[in-house]
């Protein structure tokens, strides 16, 4: 579901878009970027994520605007930077609780987006936000599968400490694993960490 959303975003974003979802700890549970490689690249080495316009709108209140429209100062000139790497026009979108936020910034290098395409990339936005948002809970047997391999054990071995068989150690970390939006099983636990669930 989720990867169908981001097709969609990507439609509506032809220079592309930045997406992170639920920054928590001052950081998002997942992050996607779409934007040339050129830009990334350049916005990275240049640490401009923390002086980005468009992140302070999106951390500090929610709601859309136009990036022309954003009403912070950007003494670095980040917003005229982008415009140079093919991002000229763009839309910054903000949801969720301050403990739970949800940015994100569609550009393209034609024109301003209508209000009509704000209205739809919002919906969008607060689809992905709801879409993802992570589990407050996770059975006993998804725990117990993730804390053995935490520890450091093998399938083979971590199942035969649970008491069951590897493929069925296997399924419970694959629903762990999907409910926490983890590719890998290591990424699954620092998440269940984050979250505390573990």
């Amino acid at each position: 579901m989720i990867d169908e959303l981001l097709g969609e975003m990507g439609e509506q974003a032809p220079a592309g878009y930045f997406l992170a979802l639920h920054i928590r700890f001052a950081a998002p549970i997942m992050m996607f970027r779409t934007y040339n490689k050129a830009w990334t690249d350049h916005y990275s080495q240049s640490a401009y994520a923390l002086r980005d316009p468009m992140i302070a709108f999106g951390v500090s209140q929610t709601g859309a605007t136009r990036w022309s429209a954003i009403p912070i100062p950007d003494p670095f000139g980040i917003m005229t930077e982008a415009a140079q790497f093919g991002l000229s026009y763009g839309v910054c979108i903000s949801c969720g609780p301050v403990t739970s936020r949800t940015v994100a910034g569609l550009a393209r290098d034609d024109r301003e987006f209508t209000d009509e395409e704000i209205a739809a990339a919002t919906g969008l936005v607060l689809r992905l936000h709801h879409q993802s948002e992570p589990p407050d809970h996770l059975t006993r047997a998804e725990k117990e599968a993730l804390e053995v391999i935490a520890r450091g054990d093998r399938y083979a071995a971590g199942a035969e400490k649970l008491g069951i068989s590897e493929s069925a150690l296997k399924a419970r970390l694959s629903t762990a694993r999907s409910k926490l939006f983890a590719r890998t099983t290591a990424e699954a636990i620092q998440r269940a960490k984050d979250y505390r669930l573990i």
